[in-house]
């Protein structure tokens, strides 16, 4: 197992500033601090990009809902960067097509006032044309007049709303279509942001299963999650950037506070095909008859439904109950009318809890996304910041807010800004057809077509580097797209603590529900080499992933 981040955290146990968390803003914030020349480091109880980060609805989106909360400021920020996001990021962010199926015209005039002034829901009504015509010319108009790289929106009525989805309720009056993007592999591009800081700095330092145990005036007490193993950490700023566990963290540190509410969001994979052509290769996005704004949209093969947004007990593992499941089996009949879906075609589901804030009576749907910043001094010489809020969208620009708070503190300026900077393997990435035929003619002697196309997708041009070092590249028995050379780089380079992680956060292998027994016993001989794991080491390893699956993803492999 290469531990070599860990290896330096110990050598050299301080840092300026120290980020706790390992979710997309946990790790962006790093990445800027190491641009501008900070010495910074960043701990990671579980697996980057295992939390909240990893359990999104993979949408890189502007929020238009998010106007009828008067949250003008977020949106604009928001579909600034998701255009950014276009630019640096193409590997894995993609435009998507999104539908809005509507059944009214003028439905919701009166009730989306109260609502925009009250943040209260009341009783769900549903947006009628109007209402959406209005929200969308508005969302355009953020996402800027000039130099686009989104269409704009349009409207259809009657049988020409239904043509390009004819699986769609046949009492459906409009369709409103505008586009948005997605986020293929979130834990890949959470994985490319944390590298491109360890690049960008070689005082940088970040590992992965190591938590903050407790703090004493500036020292922080790390241990390491594997070995049980301790160590002191000094720093001068700790960036608590846990997401919906902040109070959790905070308490354990000896601050109490009540920052946060977060809430879970629930989703089903769902192999599918008649399901996947009925949406058109678009997302079909809607408000359900509860009022809650839900979605169904393909990636990856796959038809992706959610979301719930329940409030949750954080002491409660986050997992996607049966009841979460009739949810959204009803709402995909809300729309789909005649597609049956069951639970058989269930290929993966997955749960996580929103970080938001404290939202005491209002409604769920209606707290806002946005983020804040609080500070807790711990010494005259040491400061805590602590992020609340915040989604996957912004996760740039919030990073030079809470980067530049510690930067503040510390006496420091802004020497680089990370805008327009390429992201990883985005950095070249072809994006049209005659870009991607030459990327492959330049490497048909490296592998074969099938072979390069998986390693583009999961790695961007960042798919050089591995295929400078697979040599002689043999798919695994159990997966033509795997093989023991590949999984020898990801221990080597890319962090890789359990055998879990390589199918959840490595690959998408699990998302598409393509991970069998076979093929963990093989994957687990594959890299206890690599990993130095005995036979009962790995034997734990192929258990703890069986186990994981079944509970947290209703992936049952027995």
């Amino acid at each position: 197992m290469n531990r070599e981040q860990l290896a330096k955290l110990r050598e050299r146990p301080q840092a300026r500033v120290l980020v706790v968390g390992g979710g997309i803003n946990g790790v962006a914030t790093f990445r800027y601090l190491a641009m501008q020349g900070i010495d910074v480091a960043l701990v990671e109880r579980g697996d980057y990009c295992q939390g909240a980060s990893g359990a999104s609805s993979h949408m890189i989106h502007g929020g238009i809902r998010y106007l009828e909360n008067g949250e003008f400021r977020l949106v604009h920020e928001s579909v600034q960067e998701r255009n950014s996001l276009l630019e640096i990021a193409p590997h894995y962010v993609k435009p998507l097509q999104t539908t809005i199926p509507i059944f009214s015209t003028f439905s919701g005039i009166l009730s989306a006032p109260m609502r925009f002034v009250t943040h209260k829901s009341g009783k769900p009504t549903e947006r009628g044309a109007a209402l959406i015509k209005a929200g969308l010319v508005m969302y355009d108009v953020f996402a800027g007049v000039g130099g686009r790289n989104t269409p704009w929106h349009n409207f259809k009525a009657g049988a020409a709303a239904r043509k390009d989805l004819p699986a769609l309720r046949d009492d459906v009056k409009y369709t409103a279509t505008y586009f948005d993007a997605s986020v293929h592999n979130p834990e890949r591009l959470t994985l490319d942001v944390l590298q491109e800081g360890l690049r960008a700095n070689p005082d940088a330092r970040a590992s992965n299963y190591v938590e903050l145990a407790g703090v004493d005036g500036g020292t922080a007490q790390l241990r390491d999650v594997l070995t049980g193993q301790s160590f002191d950490f000094d720093a001068e700023v700790i960036i608590n950037a846990t997401g919906a566990w902040v109070d959790v963290t905070n308490e354990q540190l000896g601050r109490k506070t009540k920052w946060t509410g977060g809430t879970k969001g629930s989703h089903i994979v769902l192999d599918h095909p008649e399901l996947l052509a009925a949406t058109g290769g678009r997302e079909i996005f809607f408000e359900h008859e509860d009022g809650r704004i839900v979605l169904i949209y393909p990636m990856l093969g796959r038809v992706l439904v959610g979301t719930t947004d329940l409030e949750h007990d954080m002491a409660e593992p986050a997992v996607c109950t049966e009841e979460e499941v009739d949810y959204f089996f009803e709402l995909v009949h809300h729309v789909f009318p005649r597609i049956t879906v069951r639970r058989e075609q269930i290929v993966y589901k997955f749960s996580g809890v929103r970080p938001l804030p404290n939202h005491d009576d209002t409604a769920p749907g209606f707290v806002s996304r946005d983020y804040q910043v609080r500070e807790t001094r711990l010494t005259d010489t040491t400061t805590m910041l602590s992020l609340i809020g915040g989604k996957w969208t912004t996760f740039r620009a919030l990073s030079e807010n809470l980067g530049g708070k510690a930067l503040e503190f510390l006496g420091e300026r802004e020497i680089r800004s990370t805008a327009g900077v390429p992201i990883g393997g985005g950095k070249d990435f072809p994006m049209n057809e005659g870009e991607l035929a030459a990327w492959y003619a330049a490497r048909e002697n490296a592998a074969g077509r099938d072979r390069l196309r998986v390693l583009l997708e999961r790695y961007g041009t960042g798919a050089d580097a591995v295929l400078a070092q697979l040599g002689e590249d043999t798919a695994l028995q159990h997966s033509d797209e795997l093989s023991c050379q590949e999984l020898a780089y990801m221990a080597a380079h890319e962090q890789v603590g359990r055998l879990i992680d390589v199918f959840i956060r490595r690959t998408n292998l699990a998302f598409r529900g393509l991970v069998t027994k076979d093929l963990v016993s093989e994957a687990a001989r594959c890299l206890a080499g690599p990993m130095g794991w005995d036979d009962t080491q790995t034997q734990a390893e192929i258990a703890h992933t069986i186990s994981v699956l079944a509970g947290s993803h209703g992936v049952d492999l027995d």
